[in-house]
């Protein structure tokens, strides 16, 4: 097993190499040329958007249900524990990277929600289905390649999305109360089932409570620890700014970082993070009432503000300004003790709770993602056989060791990359035409007396 790991190990590591973070990076500043700065111009539309009560047009669920249920898939562990692997591993200018990735991501989240819409279609139980292998098959008339990101999307969904964080939460709960990992997984599986069992209207229902509320939670506390420090804040964008340009030397337990590997992990965990590019929030995008890919393209849009320029952003600030950076630990322990000096026994308290949130929605999120793409595979059979197996491994990565999982769900998260970018790639005319049009179109809207 331990052979089988490594091997595994060595494939993800050359999937996720330079050449896939440039594809990625490359693809959402190709995008943001075509689509003429669009994340720019229209953020502050794109943000009143989503509280917007218009929900004419096809669809399960509302703007900001399908805006939830993306970023209960994204905002999740990745913002507590991977911004702080990156930070320990690039230094705080990491963080800086992550920002510049998140810029051109938004345009990726744009045109991935907008081919979602464009092609999507109504399944056999009148409920709406698409992502990218609808926009990959109607609109690339590419099969193959459709029926790849599928597979990969569905295989993925049980690692990163399901295994790895029943682990986490697992973990976390056990550490403060003691539970063993049985009693744990039992009661994790137990809600997983009352929520997936209702398809996508009743996740979107538990995610809109959980999402805002854990997202503000933890906005409230980051930003008690960075006003207390109020007086490092300019120290710490000076510190944050001068290594991503810079470097940074070793001090401390930090044991120093160039200004490669400040873009590297910074570039490679805000993507993890926010998920431009994979093609899941796609899925999700699909299922919103409305009548025009561009609205909900930009609403989609703003969850990769949400997620990275946001939630990862406050993560950031507080191991930059207290200065816990400089310890040597790395991953959710970082977060921890930063938020124990920053609020005493009550921050490590709400790092729990708050990975024990932001994991369980993610189980959800992901659960849809999964359940949809393995639809198309097998043409709507079996869906609630897959959602039974989705309760089943959320028990068994609560209980059992799961390197080999997160090295093989990391693997087939560059899967689902490549046949995805290579749609955003070759679909990026059509984006930019028919986005030119809807912009007309609502301009007009919104002059017209």
């Amino acid at each position: 097993m331990e052979s089988l790991t490594q091997f595994i190990a060595v494939v993800r590591d050359l999937l996720w190499g330079p050449w896939l973070l440039v594809l990625l990076v490359g693809t959402g500043v190709w995008l943001t040329i075509c689509l003429r700065g669009i994340q720019f111009r229209l953020l502050g539309r794109a943000l009143r958007l989503v509280i917007s009560k218009d929900h004419s047009g096809p669809g399960d669920i509302s703007h900001f249900g399908a805006l939830m249920i993306s970023l209960a898939a994204t905002v999740g562990v990745g913002n507590i524990a991977g911004v702080a692997t990156a930070v320990a591993s690039g230094g705080p200018g990491a963080v800086v990277w992550m920002w510049v990735t998140a810029l051109f991501g938004m345009a990726t989240k744009y045109a991935e929600a907008f081919l979602a819409v464009r092609f999507r279609e109504v399944n056999c139980s009148g409920e709406i289905s698409g992502g990218p292998m609808y926009y990959l098959k109607n609109g690339m008339n590419t099969p193959r390649l459709a029926w790849a990101f599928a597979f990969f999307g569905a295989l993925a969904a049980f690692g990163i999305g399901n295994m790895v964080q029943a682990n986490t939460t697992s973990a976390a709960i056990n550490s403060v109360t003691g539970l063993s990992p049985v009693t744990i997984g039992l009661t994790l599986s137990a809600l997983t089932w009352l929520v997936v069992v209702g398809g996508v209207k009743r996740i979107a229902k538990v995610v809109i409570l959980l999402v805002p509320f854990m997202v503000a939670i933890y906005f409230i506390g980051s930003m008690v620890i960075i006003l207390r420090h109020w007086t490092e804040i300019p120290a710490g964008l000076v510190l944050l700014f001068k290594s991503a340009f810079t470097g940074q030397a070793a001090v401390g337990g930090f044991a120093g970082a160039t200004v490669a590997q400040a873009i590297s992990f910074g570039v490679a965990r805000g993507l993890f993070s926010n998920e431009s590019g994979l093609g899941s929030a796609p899925i999700a995008a699909a299922a919103a009432k409305t009548n025009q890919p561009g609205t909900q393209a930009l609403v989609s849009m703003t969850g990769t503000f949400i997620d990275t320029l946001v939630v990862c952003s406050l993560t950031g600030l507080v191991l930059a300004v207290t200065g816990v950076w400089q310890s040597g630990e790395t991953g959710v322990h970082l977060t921890q003790l930063a938020f124990a000096q920053g609020l005493g026994s009550a921050g490590e308290t709400l790092i729990t709770f708050a990975v024990v949130v932001f994991a369980f929605s993610t189980i959800l999120g992901w659960g849809y993602y999964g359940e949809k793409c393995f639809e198309y595979l097998t043409r709507q059979r079996w869906v609630m056989g897959y959602r039974y197996a989705w309760v089943v491994f959320v028990y068994v990565g609560a209980v059992m060791k799961i390197e080999l999982v997160w090295n093989l769900s990391d693997a087939m998260n560059a899967l689902m990359a490549v046949p995805n970018l290579i749609g955003l790639l070759v679909l990026s005319g059509l984006v930019a035409r028919e986005t030119k049009v809807f912009e007309s179109d609502m301009f007009k809207k919104n002059s017209s007396p």
